[in-house]
């Protein structure tokens, strides 16, 4: 059922519905879906899988880490948040869907990644398992560590003859392991498997012979034969790198060739990078945030570094968004930082940075744990874009981890930043909810013209702050006018590969 947003919506709607005539449509809750003792770490993807010519919402979901889930993949019906269909896991899937259909009935199928080597295909319109990653590789000289997590895959060119695109994905990450200790640490794996079959065709391990958590990006530079792949090592407390190499090192088995772009000490590289035109030749540059909260531009034409930004004391596993924060023709970034060290976490700090040198443009300060990544759109076609993202408030220096019980009070809110004028307006509002993890999605659901936000909440338990007990998926159906498609629109940019297109 839909229903008027009011009470602190209101001071949202108000401060935009000036800039609509009298006959544009109202803002208001689409619908709230509520999912039952789990909680998640993927974030909403959306694709048509009905055929209605609605986008439907797919996302990941789980309980504890390593526990059995009846709804460890769920689809939403964009049009109304039904369950159209879910699909067991025996641990959590973490990744976020990538789409594409490869049984030909004219509807995409789902790809999507977890704990304990899950990875799975499946059937767009049912939720029926396609395939799923198998690990029988205990012989194998790369493949025998591929038998730990998967994260988000992304999609790149056909590389077996099969006429559809193959799947790039990084396997890594043993639970088993100890914090702060080398011990029981083994090579990531990067991956590329047939799409109809789950087959591998190509792997190949870390040059580095470290961990990676790191979600892998392809894209093509201006006038590049074979596509390039940007992955990265290391953990919270082990040094990494962020690595560059082509997908025909990938499939020649020849990562030995990448190239090193950014290194840290201590840390490594998590959150994964986005691709931007920072100084306008028209070729893709890197912004990549360590965990060490080190946020490191650089160029894609000879991989000099850009510029630099230091954030002593900070950490963060957030990828960076990017948007015209500032007036120009070059994109800027904001990067989500936070204060402490994993776990323990106390405040969160937002800082926003002109895309050509680096320079602070806008810090927020004014939340706690968070490792969820903003979304960017221009609310009120002033040329400057608002970045929209979720955040928790509660008393910050309330010290918790896994082991520790959960703040008593916490309140989720879903923002607007307004940049340009330091102005933060509360969309969504929720006591005793909360959200660490899960980016929200912006678009046009239902092609009507007018925005849509999709987010996800979770119920606070005092069992612990990353503990899972329930969730909702809202949908807010929105006045505000659809006037270019978001860029950056979902987690990892409006194409879910990192991208902001040229």
């Amino acid at each position: 059922m839909r229903r008027r947003l009011t009470t602190r919506w209101g001071l949202w709607i108000s401060a935009l519905i000036l800039l609509q005539n009298c006959e544009d449509k109202q803002t208001e809750l689409a619908w709230d879906r509520a999912l039952f003792q789990i909680g998640s770490q993927s974030s909403p993807r959306a694709a048509d899988l009905n055929s209605d010519g609605v986008l439907d919402i797919v996302m990941g979901a789980g309980k504890a880490e390593l526990a059995d889930v009846d709804q460890g993949v769920f689809a939403l019906d964009g049009r109304t948040g039904e369950i159209l269909w879910t699909q067991k896991a025996d641990a959590q899937m973490v990744g976020s869907a990538t789409f594409l259909d490869v049984n030909a009935d004219g509807v995409p199928d789902v790809f999507i990644g977890g704990r304990r080597h899950n990875l799975k295909a499946l059937d767009g319109r049912t939720g029926t398992v396609i395939w799923s990653y198998e690990y029988r590789y205990a012989e194998d000289p790369i493949l025998q560590y591929a038998r730990y997590n998967f994260y988000n895959s992304t999609l790149v060119p056909d590389q077996d003859g099969d006429g559809l695109s193959d799947l790039l994905t990084v396997n890594g990450g043993n639970w088993n392991a100890a914090p702060d200790s080398t011990k029981d640490r083994y090579p990531g794996v990067l991956m590329v498997l047939n799409t109809k079959t789950g087959n591998v065709i190509a792997a190949d391990t870390m040059p580095d012979g470290q961990e990676s958590y790191m979600s892998p990006l392809c894209f093509r530079q201006p006038g590049q034969e074979s596509p390039s792949i940007l992955f990265g090592t290391g953990g919270e407390t082990l040094s990494g790198r962020l690595y560059l190499a082509t997908l025909q090192d990938l499939m020649n088995r020849n990562l030995v060739n990448a190239k090193v772009i950014a290194s840290e000490e201590g840390h490594g590289f998590i959150a994964p990078p986005a691709l931007a035109d920072l100084n306008g030749d028209r070729y893709y540059d890197v912004i990549a945030v360590s965990h060490a909260g080190s946020v490191t531009a650089i160029d894609g034409q000879d991989q000099k570094v850009l510029w630099q930004q230091f954030n002593p004391g900070m950490e963060s596993s957030n990828a960076p968004a990017i948007g015209f924060f500032n007036r120009g023709k070059i994109p800027d970034a904001m990067v989500v930082l936070c204060q402490g060290k994993w776990p323990k976490y106390t405040r969160t700090k937002k800082l926003v940075l002109d895309g050509e040198n680096g320079e602070v443009i806008y810090t927020d300060s004014s939340s706690c744990f968070e490792l969820s990544s903003p979304v960017v759109y221009d609310l009120n076609y002033d040329g400057y874009d608002e970045a929209i993202f979720s955040r928790n408030e509660y008393d910050c220096q309330e010290p918790f981890s896994e082991d520790n019980p959960a703040p008593g009070k916490i309140v989720n809110q879903l923002v607007a930043l307004d940049i340009h004028q330091s102005r933060l307006q509360t969309i969504d509002h929720s006591a005793d909810f909360k959200n660490i993890y899960s980016t929200p999605w912006i678009g046009d659901l239902d092609n009507d013209g007018y925005l849509d936000l999709v987010y996800c909440q979770y119920i606070n338990t005092k069992k612990g702050f990353s503990m899972f007990l329930g969730m909702r998926v809202r949908r807010i159906s929105s006045h505000i006018k659809v006037r270019k498609e978001p860029k950056w629109g979902q987690y990892m940019g409006a194409s879910g590969k990192g991208v902001f297109p040229l």
